[in-house]
């Protein structure tokens, strides 16, 4: 073959290869997509999941299966994840802690949150709640700031374990109150941490809006406030930290769905299309709110904004109390 029959040829299969290319991304998706959850079944981020992929795969035209790789605080999942093709059939639903938390607490992970996903879109947030033990006094935010200042170094919080988004919470509130003796008891996990609260053995916690809520009905602990920028539509009569006396406070975690770096750009863009829509449905927005989950949509270039104003917020939170992943 002389050389212009060779030019000739590899121009040809560069052709092909372009035309099949742009032809599997029209077709997109062509099997299932799959949607991996960093928790075990059953939990709030896997209810969210489940829900959110039931319409979105039928705007796809294809179901999404849910993928549970729980562990090591979301870094498996995430890790799977980024590792994946990028052909936009594997997909990771993460959250704050995924995408902020971890890059700030722990030394080293193997990925980064902006350089190592191309961001589908952002679906919304779920708020805490902060309780106390029936046996507190305080029926308001004030009121229990007064009391913990009144009687320093008495006072226990809570949380789900050192660096969880409870944890940052409680800290976002005494850093804003001035508070620096309030003693941090680690939990397991919401169950244990709850029961503790419930029977006295701690005072203070901060949970999940539906876990603070179910815990609320036995009326051993009580509801103050939550750290979302607006009311809850599960606790509508519970106000913000905000309008607790400390304006601007807010505290939630958002969750965020994303597929590997460099996904063909009209395959990002179907996902991105199909998923607006299913979190614009007004029935799909009612079930997550019955839930305790805010539906709000932000695209995907609003991504990198919140990971980058959120470290800003929780970094020197970490600095200032020294919250790493070892402590």
């Amino acid at each position: 073959m002389n050389r212009l029959s060779l030019f000739k040829f590899a121009s040809l299969v560069a052709a092909a290869a372009v035309s099949l290319a742009a032809h599997a991304q029209g077709d997109f998706p062509a099997r299932p997509v799959t949607l991996v959850v960093p928790f075990a079944p059953g939990g709030s981020v896997d209810m969210v999941a489940r829900v959110v992929a039931e319409k979105w795969g039928q705007n796809l035209g294809q179901p999404i299966v849910i993928d549970n790789r729980a562990g090591a605080a979301t870094i498996i999942a995430a890790d799977y994840v980024q590792k994946a093709p990028a052909d936009g059939y594997t997909l990771l639903i993460g959250t704050s802690t995924t995408f902020v938390v971890n890059p700030i607490i722990y030394p080293k992970i193997p990925y980064d949150s902006l350089k190592s996903f191309d961001p589908v879109g952002v679906i919304g947030s779920a708020g805490l709640a902060l309780l106390v033990n029936a046996n507190v006094k305080a029926n308001t935010v004030q009121e229990l700031i007064a009391d913990m200042r009144a009687k320093p170094g008495t006072y226990s919080f809570g949380s789900h374990g050192n660096g969880s988004t409870v944890h940052f919470a409680a800290e976002m509130l005494w850093s804003a109150a001035k508070l620096k003796d309030v003693v941090h008891i680690p939990y397991k996990g919401s169950a244990p941490a709850i029961t503790d609260l419930s029977g006295g053995q701690i005072p203070v916690a901060f949970d999940a809006i539906p876990a603070a809520s179910s815990a609320a009905k036995g009326g051993r602990v009580r509801i103050l406030a939550v750290t979302s920028e607006q009311r809850s539509p599960l606790l509508p009569n519970v106000p913000t930290i905000a309008e607790s006396g400390y304006p601007g406070f807010k505290m939630a975690s958002w969750f965020g769905i994303v597929g590997p770096k460099n996904m063909p750009a009209a395959v990002r863009d179907k996902l991105e299309k199909a998923l607006q829509a299913a979190i614009s449905d007004p029935a799909l927005a009612k079930r997550l709110q019955d839930a305790g989950f805010d539906p709000q949509w932000s695209g995907s270039a609003k991504y990198a904004g919140l990971v980058k104003a959120d470290t800003a917020d929780l970094a020197p939170i970490a600095k200032a109390n020294n919250i790493t992943a070892s402590n």
